[in-house]
């Protein structure tokens, strides 16, 4: 994914200027103040958002040209917001990461409950499998919206304050676990966070917002 001379806003620029690359492989992490774009630069990237000026390219065409139900199948979001299903099991929520891949009468596959059943694996909620959105601590919630996003299948994975309900050590098993989603399995990541010590531990590249612009460091 290739930002060029990206600005990024709702009505007017907060950030303008970006130029950078999201690459598979490569776990990035975006930090920033509250209130400098960190979320709008995500949601843009996820295509929920225009750009005010520039262009966002995602494999050489341009990320405007895509369907949604193209970017869907690329580009997974993970929000800090739950949506509000109190009665829905947690399975039942991770699996509806699969409905960009759902037959046209929206039934779930085998394969489909294979891939929300890995997911949750991954994120290690599995004994909560069949528990109730709404019986589920704000960690294990946050979890579950991980694990819906993994089931989706995408290459490309943003993720805006993912840990931020986890305490520290759930954290560092997070970060691992996107770090060897990136480095094992060629996905492209891209998380916000305010704990600049986990992403300094953790990043391969760090996305910084500033004063209405974006500078990226290596950091491997």
């Amino acid at each position: 994914m290739k930002l060029q001379d990206l600005s990024i806003g709702h009505n007017r620029a907060i950030v303008s200027g970006i130029d950078a690359e999201l690459t598979p492989g490569v776990f990035a992490c975006l930090t920033g103040r509250n209130g400098t774009g960190k979320s709008t630069l995500l949601r843009t990237l996820a295509g929920l958002l225009k750009p005010i000026a520039g262009t966002i390219e995602l494999n050489n065409r341009p990320l405007r040209d895509f369907s949604p139900a193209e970017l869907a199948r690329r580009i997974g979001l993970v929000l800090t917001h739950v949506p509000d299903l109190p009665n829905t099991t947690l399975r039942e929520m991770v699996v509806y990461g699969r409905l960009p891949y759902a037959t046209w009468l929206g039934r779930r596959t085998a394969a489909d409950w294979a891939a929300a059943d890995d997911a949750i694996r991954t994120l290690g909620i599995a004994h909560l499998a069949h528990r109730r959105i709404g019986e589920l601590s704000d960690g294990e919630r946050q979890k579950t919206m991980i694990a819906r996003a993994l089931a989706q299948g995408t290459d490309y994975l943003l993720l805006d304050e993912p840990s931020a309900f986890l305490d520290y050590e759930s954290k560092l098993e997070l970060m691992e676990m996107l770090r060897h989603l990136a480095h094992d399995c060629g996905k492209a990541i891209l998380l916000s966070s305010h704990d600049l010590e986990l992403v300094r531990r953790s990043a391969d590249t760090i996305w910084h917002i500033a004063d209405g612009r974006l500078s990226t460091t290596d950091n491997r």
